[in-house]
Order: C-alpha cells, then sequence, then structure tokens
C-alpha cells in the first residue's frame, strides 16, 4: 500500500512539475518580442530577448534534471540500489555502526557524483553561453574539494551522534536529536561568515568611506548593529551580482558581491540594503528560523515513528537488517523521500516569502525611496538576466520574490 502511495505522490510530482514547466515556456517564448510596458523605457528588446532565451534554457535543463533525479529515486528505492549498497557495506565491516556510517557517506558520493553532469553542464555550458560564468574548471575543482572537506568536518560528527541517538536514546530519540540539530545550525549561522564562507571567497572590507557612511547611517536609522561591511570576490565564479546578510549577534555583517557594486550607484545600494533591513525589522528572518526548527521538530518526530515500521523500508524496497540496525537506512529514505510527500506545499511557501518580500518593499520605499529601488532592480533584472513576463501559474507556484511587473507597480504605487 505505502508503495502505491510513493509511487502516485511521485507520479503527481513530475507531471505537476513538468506541466509548470511546459507553461512557463510558452508563456516567456510568446512574450519574448515585445518588453512589458512597465520597463519599455528602462529595458531594450535584445536584454529582454536574452533574458527570455536564459529563463527558457533552465526551465528545459530543470525538466530533464527533475526527470532524471525521478528515475535515480525508484532505482535507489523500488528497484533496490540502497539495498545494495548495503549489502555491500555489510561485506567491508562486521562492526555494525561502522557499516552505517559508511552507508551514509556512500550514498551521499553517490548522489554527488551522479548529479555532477548536470552540474557541470549548468555551469560551464548554460551559464557560460548567456556570459555569466566566470568559473575555470580549476576553480569549481577546487571548489569540490573543498566542500567535501567542509561537509566531512561538519557532516560526519553530526551523522554519528544521530545515529548513535537512534541506538542509545530510546523511543523519544529524535527529540534529542532535533536539538542536536537545532544547536548545529545555531552554531553554523556564527561559524559560516567567520570560518567557512573565506575558504570560497575573499572578504574585503568595503573600502568606499562615503558608501560606508551611508550604510553606517541607515542601519542605525533602521537599529540594525553590524559588524562590518565586505566585498566579496564574486565576480572569480560568477557575472551576477547580489548583496547578503549573514551571521548572528556579533558575528552579523553585510556583504555585497563586486558585481552588484560595479554596476549600482550609492542611491540604489542605499536602497537595496534597505529592503534586506526590511526583513531584520519586520521580523522576517527570525520568523523563518522558528519555523523551520519547529517544522523540523515535526519531521523528527514522523521519522521517530515510521523508522520503527517495517511497511517503512519494505514498501520503499528494503529489507531491513535483522542481525544488526537499521537507522542510516531509515535516515536515507526518509530524507530521499519526503521532498516527494512535501511538493504540493511549495505555493504555500512561495506566498509567504512573497509577502515578505512586499513588506520588506514597503519598508524600503519609506527608509530610503521607492524609486531608487525601483531603479537598482530593474539594472539588476537586466543584468542577471530575470524574465519579465513569467507565467502567472508557474511564478505562483514556485516564486519566492513577486514577478518584475507587479513588484515595480507597488512600488511605483507606494513612490506615489
Amino acid at each position: 500500500m505505502f508503495t502505491l502511495l510513493f509511487v502516485a505522490f511521485l507520479l503527481t510530482d513530475i507531471a505537476v512539475r513538468l506541466w509548470l514547466a511546459s507553461r512557463q515556456i510558452r508563456h516567456v517564448a510568446r512574450n519574448r518580442d515585445q518588453v512589458p510596458s512597465e520597463f519599455s523605457h528602462r529595458i531594450g528588446l535584445a536584454s529582454h530577448q536574452r533574458a527570455a532565451d536564459y529563463t527558457v534554457a533552465r526551465v528545459k535543463l530543470g525538466m530533464l534534471e527533475r526527470t532524471y533525479d525521478a528515475i535515480l529515486l525508484v532505482c535507489l528505492t523500488l528497484m533496490g540500489g540502497l539495498q545494495f549498497i548495503d549489502l555491500a557495506m555489510a561485506q567491508l565491516t562486521s562492526n555494525d555502526f561502522v557499516r552505517q556510517m559508511l552507508l551514509l557517506v556512500a550514498v551521499a558520493l553517490l548522489l554527488g557524483l551522479l548529479g555532477l553532469p548536470f552540474t557541470l553542464w549548468r555551469q560551464f555550458r548554460l551559464e557560460a553561453r548567456f556570459g555569466f560564468n566566470r568559473m575555470t574548471p580549476r576553480l569549481f575543482a577546487a571548489d569540490a574539494i573543498k566542500g567535501l572537506a567542509v561537509a566531512a568536518v561538519l557532516g560526519l560528527p553530526l551523522a554519528a551522534a544521530v545515529l548513535w541517538l537512534m541506538g542509545s536514546a530510546g523511543a523519544y530519540w529524535w527529540i534529542w536529536a532535533w536539538a542536536l540539530w537545532t544547536a548545529f545550525n545555531l552554531a553554523l549561522l556564527v561559524i559560516y561568515p567567520m570560518f567557512i564562507a573565506p575558504l570560497f571567497n575573499k572578504f574585503t572590507p568595503l573600502s568606499d568611506p562615503e558608501l560606508a557612511g551611508r550604510i553606517q547611517r541607515l542601519a542605525q536609522r533602521c537599529g540594525f548593529a553590524l559588524n562590518g561591511l565586505f566585498v566579496m570576490d564574486g565576480s572569480r565564479r560568477s557575472a551576477h551580482g547580489n548583496a547578503y546578510f549573514t551571521g548572528f549577534g556579533r558575528s552579523r555583517r553585510i556583504v555585497f558581491f563586486d558585481t552588484l557594486l560595479a554596476r549600482l550607484n550609492g542611491d540604489e545600494i542605499e536602497a537595496v540594503l534597505a529592503h534586506e533591513l526590511g526583513h531584520f525589522a519586520k521580523r522576517h528572518i527570525i520568523k523563518r528560523v522558528l519555523f523551520s526548527f519547529a517544522a523540523a521538530l515535526v519531521f523528527f518526530a514522523i521519522l521517530g515513528w515510521v523508522s520503527q515500521q517495517p511497511w517503512f523500508y519494505v514498501g520503499l524496497g528494503v529489507l531491513p537488517q535483522l542481525g544488526g540496525r537499521n537507522d542510516a537506512m531509515a535516515l536515507l529514505l526518509f530524507f530521499l523521500v519526503i521532498p516527494v510527500f512535501t511538493f504540493m506545499l511549495t505555493p504555500l511557501a512561495s506566498w509567504y516569502s512573497r509577502r515578505d518580500e512586499f513588506e520588506a518593499d514597503r519598508y524600503a520605499a519609506e527608509q530610503s525611496s521607492a524609486e531608487r529601488l525601483v531603479s537598482a532592480l530593474v539594472k539588476l533584472y537586466d543584468d542577471n538576466a530575470a524574465t519579465l513576463t513569467p507565467d502567472p501559474v508557474h511564478s505562483a507556484f514556485y516564486d519566492s520574490h513577486p514577478p518584475a511587473a507587479v513588484r515595480i507597480r507597488h512600488l511605483t504605487a507606494a513612490a506615489a
């Protein structure tokens, strides 16, 4: 019965994704030769067509990748892939805990390896085709090695601790595992900007005293205490521009991509930053963090229950080990299939995110200028080849930010 339920959800997942993708492709292609009136005096037809072609190319690749991922998921579950790997690990060691750790590592490496062709194609073909890729194969390899090292240093102890709790903490192990996961993520908020991010990018203090002064004054008006303003060498990897807040408490800082600073003027940078500060002022970040912790508690509770149910393993193509523990297998099965069962909640999360974006835009209009934010957004849409004409249904389902035209209309109304 659970097998049929899983297959039904998986087929629905694929069908809805492909339907939405086909809608997006048709809608963007249909509007390719006409710049929307809101942007006609700011963005040329050639740029609009480039954005349309970029969007269509990304969606087509996404369709292929999702179909591939679904086939891979079936191979690992119903066709016995995980079962085969688990038995192979059992041949390597008689230690049950080591076997489970090896199973986790083997599956993680396999998934990374099987996903590598799409990553390479996206970076070195699709992004390069539209002029965004600046990453060299050598830098890509270096990033991959560093990523594996960080994952090993942080992930292996966490996985080992969770497996130990599953085997030693009794029926309510999932509460302790959730507490550990929560503490790990809170620690990561502090550790990441100070120790992990610098492994991949160079961060230098913002050297423009006038811009730094404007940002400090804006932060003070908004009640935001900063630990630093930094510029990241994002141009080493991509021509895309961005800015973000990172850290927690004393490690909190603002980071600008060098590509963003090269494109926007001081007024526009201040407006973009006012929008980001709006998320802070309206407590969007803390609300999302708390929600993620609450959702994680629910998922850990479900995992604690299904990990004790034989139908959960058998229904997903695995025969539980009778002479050993199946904790690692439960973790793998759960985190592989849970996205299939939660996919239809995506529109709700997208709607909530867009609501926050509108609220942050209104805050930016109050603290800085709606006109400046509109000017900055138009430049960012143009530079990043973001489509100005997304399909409304596709956008409502997926987009965490409002469509460009809708967002500009809201900001124009706020300015008026």
